[in-house]
């Protein structure tokens, strides 16, 4: 799938490194080659609820999915995360 900078996306699998999980929102703000010809990545920035910028990561194009309409936002907190 393509993919528009700036764009809100999912990640669809856990990034306990991050401590970010499936489902969370992020936006893309990045394209990134894969320094040995591997897989690109997206660059994300992962806000709070309130909109206030928590950190920017890196992950595989293959981690991200576009939202969908038939989706409902939730929220979680962070200090549970693991």
């Amino acid at each position: 799938m393509e993919f528009e900078l700036y764009e809100e996306v999912a990640l669809n699998r856990d990034f306990p490194e991050y401590r970010l999980k499936a489902g969370d929102i992020a936006t893309l703000v990045d394209f990134v080659p894969h320094p040995e010809g591997g897989e690109a990545g997206c660059v994300l920035e992962v806000f709070n609820a309130l909109g206030e910028s928590l950190a920017v990561v890196t992950v595989p194009v293959s981690a991200v999915e576009a939202l969908r309409a038939d989706e409902v936002l939730t929220v979680r907190s962070l200090a549970n995360a693991v």
